[in-house]
């Protein structure tokens, strides 16, 4: 299972499951969303320390932000969980399908309860190999923080991208305590 990732505090309790379910997983770390180089690189490290604390290979789709912003183009002002975030959704998804070449995938987007899985899914069922799991389902959120809490991930309280940061106040990080 290719399981996209956006950063290590989702990953952590979807990796969990899907180990509990048997799936041999890899990583696929795709986030041209994120409004800049350093903090790709800021939550890639902290993927990076999930995939060796889990021992599963890890994928990095190269940072491209201008393309990132092309698809979004025109709906830079729409509200959290608008059509933009369904363009990123997708912009995501296809370049993460891609990269699956007919293996099956899944995301973990789908843990945030800031995110609507059922939207993820509609995207997501424009490709045969895409799996609509659910993580935040069986307490996934909870799981998800409570690792992330135990391994120190870094943990932001935004997406990424510079309009959900405009829109959270301008504060990037919280603390997980």
């Amino acid at each position: 299972m290719i399981l996209h990732i956006c950063c290590a505090p989702c990953g952590g309790g979807c990796v969990e499951r899907l180990k509990e379910n048997g799936e041999e997983t890899v990583l696929f770390y795709s986030n041209s969303n994120l409004n800049s180089q350093e903090e790709f690189e800021r939550r890639l490290a902290c993927v990076r320390q999930l995939a060796e604390a889990q021992q599963i290979k890890l994928a990095v789709d190269p940072y491209d932000h201008e393309s990132w912003l092309r698809a979004v183009e025109g709906y830079e002002n729409e509200p959290e969980q608008g059509e933009r975030c369904r363009r990123c959704f997708n912009f995501s998804l296809s370049r993460t399908a891609l990269f699956a070449e007919g293996e099956n995938f899944c995301t973990t987007l789908t843990v945030s309860p800031r995110k609507r899985s059922k939207v993820i899914f509609e995207i997501g069922s424009e490709w045969n190999n895409f799996v609509p799991e659910d993580f935040k389902k069986r307490d996934g959120y909870r799981r998800s923080c409570e690792i992330a809490r135990q391994s120190g991930f870094y943990r932001q309280n935004y997406c990424g991208c510079e309009f959900s940061l405009r829109d959270s106040g301008g504060n990037d990080a919280n603390d997980l305590s």
